[in-house]
């Protein structure tokens, strides 16, 4: 088990989904943010099942950074409830793990 995790989170459109990106690889909270080509989801809200498009990001950060993750993330988003899961990563490329914990900013800063 590493200390690294994927976060996902869904927006009602690229622009949204790119200015939630952005803002959280700049702070560096995020070494890498990927967002998908749009996505149907499909879902109950409110008593009602909904079916709607959305974006995907698959956010690559460090357990120890989640709460400030999902504070930006609500900051930026336009959700009532946005959806914000945290998945371990369980294993990986030494390499690859290595390059996102020198990506985010350490406990320090």
């Amino acid at each position: 088990m590493t200390d690294k995790i994927v976060v996902l989170v869904t927006a009602g459109n690229l622009r949204e989904s790119r200015k939630i990106a952005r803002r959280l690889v700049e702070s560096r909270l995020a070494a890498c943010v990927n967002i998908t080509q749009p996505i149907r989801s499909i879902y109950r809200w409110k008593g009602k099942v909904a079916n709607d498009r959305e974006f995907l990001l698959f956010i690559k950060t460090t357990r120890k950074l989640f709460e400030e993750v999902k504070t930006a993330v609500m900051r930026n988003h336009s959700y009532t409830t946005p959806e914000i899961i945290s998945l371990p990563i369980i294993d990986g490329s030494p390499d690859y793990l290595q390059w996102i914990e020198e990506s985010v900013k350490n406990s320090d800063e």
